[in-house]
This record gives C-alpha cells, sequence and structure tokens, in this order.
C-alpha cells in the first residue's frame, strides 16, 4: 500500500496542535489545560494510568466530546466545532479500545463503511446508479480489496465480523480506519488482549502505515514495551494533567512519570 505524493515534503511540520484544552464533567476535571503538538510523520504516544485523560483526550479529536475551554488545530485549521461526522473528512481516522464495529456485516462491508465515508457519490447518483455512482462504487471496492490484502483479511472477507477472533476483529476496525485515508490515525489501545507474536506484529504494521501510507500516528497505550521501542515522541498525563513530554527516554527518566505510572518495578523490567 502507498499514498501519491503531492511532491512537497511536508514531514516534520506540525499536523496536530492542542492548546490548553480543558474538559469537565459536573465537578470532575478530565483535561486541565492540556497542550501539545504532533509533527507530521511522527508516531506519538500517549500515556498515563486509568483515568489519566487519554481517552476523554481521544474523544475530543474526534468531536464525541466538546471542549470547555482550549483550542485544537489540523493543519492549522481549528476543529474545535467542527460536527463530528465531519472529521474523517477533516482527516482523523480511529480504533476504538472497545471495538465500535458493525458486528452482522461482513469484515468487506465494514471496511467499504469507511471507503463511503471519505467518498460518496451522493443519495441522488447512487439511487439512480449514474456513472458517477458506479465509479465510486468500483474505486471504494478496489480500496476495500488492497487493505483486505495487506491486512491479511481476505480469506475473512465474507465472514461476519462478530464471528472472528478478537485480534482479528481489530485488524478489521483498523482496515475500516485506514479506510477513511486519515491524515492522522488515533489508535486507542491497540495492544489490548494480544499476544507476544501479535504485539511484534502490531509495532511493524503501525511503523508501515507512519512510513508507506505517510498516516501519522496518535496511540494511546499501556503496553509500556511497544510505547517505547515504537514511537517518537511520548506525552504523559496524569489527572487530566500533561506531566512530562519528549523522546521515550527522556519520558522513561521523568520523576513524576515513574511515580505517578511506570513505577520502580515496571522501570527495572524495561532497563
Amino acid at each position: 500500500m502507498s499514498v501519491q505524493s503531492s511532491g512537497e515534503d511536508t514531514r516534520g511540520a506540525e499536523l496536530l496542535r492542542l492548546e490548553a484544552v480543558t474538559v469537565r464533567f459536573g465537578g470532575i476535571v478530565a483535561l486541565d489545560g492540556v497542550s501539545f503538538s504532533v509533527r507530521r510523520g511522527q508516531i506519538c504516544a500517549l500515556i498515563g494510568p486509568n483515568g489519566a485523560g487519554k481517552s476523554t483526550l481521544f474523544n475530543c479529536l474526534s468531536r464525541l466530546y466538546a471542549c470547555n475551554s482550549g483550542a485544537i488545530w489540523l493543519e492549522g485549521q481549528a476543529v474545535t466545532h467542527v460536527p463530528r461526522h465531519r472529521m474523517a473528512a477533516m482527516g482523523i481516522g480511529r480504533t476504538f479500545q472497545n471495538l465500535a464495529m458493525f458486528a452482522s456485516m461482513t469484515v468487506r462491508e465494514n471496511v467499504l463503511i469507511g471507503c463511503h465515508t471519505r467518498h460518496h457519490a451522493g443519495f441522488a447518483r447512487s439511487a439512480l446508479r449514474l456513472p458517477g455512482a458506479k465509479r465510486r462504487e468500483a474505486e471504494a471496492q478496489a480500496k476495500a480489496q488492497q487493505l483486505l490484502d495487506w491486512l491479511e483479511l481476505t480469506p475473512h472477507a465474507d465472514k461476519l465480523v462478530g464471528d472472528l477472533p478478537f485480534g482479528t476483529q481489530k485488524r478489521v476496525e483498523l482496515a475500516r480506519a485506514l479506510a477513511t485515508e486519515p491524515k492522522l490515525l488515533l489508535l486507542d489501545e491497540p495492544a489490548c488482549g494480544l499476544n507476544h507474536e501479535e504485539l511484534d506484529k502490531l509495532s511493524e504494521l503501525i511503523r508501515s502505515i507512519r512510513d508507506r501510507m505517510g498516516i501519522t500516528v496518535l496511540l494511546v497505550e499501556h503496553h509500556m514495551g511497544l510505547v517505547m521501542g515504537l514511537s517518537d515522541h511520548v506525552v504523559a498525563l496524569n489527572f487530566g494533567k500533561k506531566i512530562a513530554e519528549g523522546t521515550p527516554a527522556e519520558v522513561r527518566a521523568h520523576p513524576e512519570v515513574i511515580r505517578a505510572y511506570l513505577g520502580a518495578e515496571a522501570e527495572e523490567a524495561m532497563a
């Protein structure tokens, strides 16, 4: 799989920026003035203990939650008030910690939904089967098949998603997210429930998504071995606040991160 280049080298330019993002649920402050940026071509990890605000931040980026204050920019364009159904077209795709798929539909149908989210011929054209609709459908089918082949899902293409093992379902959800042609891919605990062999493949796959498809990745993950071996940049949260940011080595050695999340035993295990 590959993406077409515009000829302009934009790798390293700022893609995503959060500035003083705050989210409250009643008297609970889930995010407290969080600011950081993600550069194009980075694999950036968001870490922190349960309840640190990681999923809340992801939900703000995909507009499932609204910020009480602060701002979010994608490619310099404010997205804080963009309707949630427009976020895929803006270039943000995501997977979920708890799989969010159509279990009674086939693998191929789930991936096609991602294709149609980004490119759709319109209701009238589709209903009347006009040439434009037929062309778009053929393009969607071809793109879906590309992703099925790449993620080794073709043998399962016509099976119901709900009948598949958990690890395979996670690949289906990833394929659907990639079908939206994101500029920024949000991966919410992609290593959850995977065995050691699957973890090694996941690491290679995420690198390939960045290197071959040109997609910037922001992931929430608890598996510190994966985070430290894969990420270019790490942001650590605790109780809704950013407590550290930098390279994996810098964040790993940060006293507040060790105290709040990693702990002495985890730090020794990674040494």
